[in-house]
């Protein structure tokens, strides 16, 4: 006896069942082809690329319009989420970019772009804390991406964290050892943590692959200043100064490593110029004093050095300083006067304090 099948037994049923599959197939290519229209909208694929362009080309308010209208069409995108939260990142809009970049967080947490920037919205805001934080998730997500080792460096260099701030450094230079500003970078580091030799180092690096980076000279010209090496020194802030003439902190760098070579002339002549530019500079008042006594006008000195003590008046060199120029001048009351201010100063300070409250006389 032949079986007989439920096809054959219900032909209602399985032309039925033909007809569900033929709609639920069309319904299924219909959704594809939405899907896929959408994700390949014209309009949203010109305005993502318009808006990298202004990104590329610096014009972040093309881009930040461009990406706006972006995430109109695709508020769920992350490219363009990305490029929302950078735009206003690079336009300085922080409050928006930090209540875009939360959202963007939270929906994307495993994105190191994403963290990275929001990062970097906390450290311009000031709060550390929540910057070191985003960065080193972003670090965690992309642990070879150079750039982030190298933000979160400048939060730690921010808090004086010199040590790990350097760590951070040598890691971005492990990854991509061409970027001069990464070497002056790790220059300071060095620097701050009394490693003099490695900064010199570091900054001769720095020169070596960018001769224009901002500032190498000047950062080399400290670090040989503070082996004593003030020859050397003084050469590095003169090449400096072709770049930069009336920067003020080069300026008085200069003229300070010059008083300490016993060049008091253009000592003179440079500090004289730092007081001009920066008049609150209490030590080039001080250095600018010590420069004339040192060159023998004790009368000459005071003024500076009265200036000196008024713009910073808890410096006890000053007062020590301003008082042998007084009895040079044969101001005999007046230098008595001062030498008890220095001696008071002195002796109010720390034990291991010494003069570090002031230069040294």
């Amino acid at each position: 006896m032949r079986i007989v099948g439920v096809g054959a037994l219900s032909p209602v049923v399985s032309k039925h069942r033909y007809l569900f599959r033929l709609a639920l197939s069309t319904v299924v290519v219909l959704l594809t082809i939405t899907v896929v229209a959408r994700s390949q909208n014209p309009s949203l694929q010109a305005l993502m690329r318009e808006g990298q362009a202004a990104l590329d080309a610096g014009d972040f308010a093309r881009a930040a319009t461009d990406f706006e209208q972006a995430h109109q069409l695709a508020p769920d995108n992350l490219a363009v989420n990305r490029g929302v939260v950078l735009s206003d990142l690079q336009l300085g809009r922080l409050g928006k970019a930090e209540q875009e970049g939360q959202a963007a967080v939270a929906r994307w947490p495993k994105d190191a772009e994403l963290q990275h920037w929001l990062g970097l919205v906390y450290f311009k805001q000031g709060r550390n804390p929540m910057a070191l934080g985003s960065l080193k998730c972003a670090e965690k997500l992309a642990p070879t991406r150079s750039e982030i080792h190298f933000d979160v460096a400048l939060v730690m260099l921010s808090d004086s964290n010199y040590s790990e701030a350097a760590n951070e450094l040598e890691k971005a230079i492990e990854i991509d050892p061409k970027k001069a500003l990464t070497h002056v970078l790790l220059g300071r580091a060095y620097q701050n943590t009394n490693r003099s030799i490695q900064a010199v180092e570091q900054f001769k690096t720095a020169l070596h692959l960018d001769a224009n980076v901002p500032l190498g000279h000047y950062h080399l010209g400290l670090a040989y200043g503070s082996l004593g090496r003030n020859g050397d020194a003084i050469t590095e802030y003169k090449k400096e100064l072709q770049r930069s003439e009336e920067n003020p902190a080069v300026l008085y760098q200069l003229g300070h490593a010059q008083v300490e070579a016993g060049d008091w002339k253009p000592a003179i002549e440079h500090l004289k110029k730092v007081t001009e530019i920066d008049p609150g500079n209490s030590d080039a008042s001080y250095d600018l004093g010590k420069a004339i006594l040192l060159q023998g006008d004790a009368e000459a000195s005071i003024p500076a050095l009265r200036r000196a003590i008024e713009l910073k008046p808890s410096n006890p060199a000053a007062h020590y300083l301003v008082a042998r120029a007084l009895e040079m001048a044969g101001r005999k009351e007046e230098a008595k006067r001062e030498l008890e201010s220095f001696s008071k100063l002195k002796n109010a300070q720390p034990v291991t304090g010494g003069m570090a409250a002031g230069p040294v006389p």
